[in-house]
């Protein structure tokens, strides 16, 4: 009985390289090869060409569907990688502010 014959592992993969401002965002689709980290794959979008504000290479944040990962995260087949910008306001300083303004509110009341 012969074993069955698996597909041979393409060399290249298809991944995604996105960032995004308010006003203007880009999804750059690659062929990539196997093996390539998420920095590598932002490097080969050049993104640069759109954004003038975009981070340094060595200072970028890198995500892949919304979880942050290191720069040297292999990808996989039909992974995302997304550049993230840094916050203007933190998240928790606005919900403690909102809750201590709705506190407020209720002592007046």
């Amino acid at each position: 009985m012969s074993e069955p014959k698996s597909e041979p592992m393409s060399e290249t993969i298809t991944v995604e390289v996105a960032y995004a401002l308010p006003e203007k965002q880009r999804i750059e689709r690659l062929s990539v090869p196997r093996g390539t980290s998420a920095l590598e794959a932002v490097e080969q979008a050049n993104l640069g060409r759109f954004f003038d504000e975009l981070p340094e290479t060595s200072a970028m944040k890198l995500g892949v569907f919304g979880k942050a990962v290191p720069a040297t995260h292999e990808l996989s087949d039909g992974e995302r990688v997304e550049i993230y910008r840094d916050l203007l306001i933190d998240p928790k300083a606005v919900r403690r502010a909102r809750a201590e303004k709705a506190k407020a509110e209720r002592a007046e009341s």
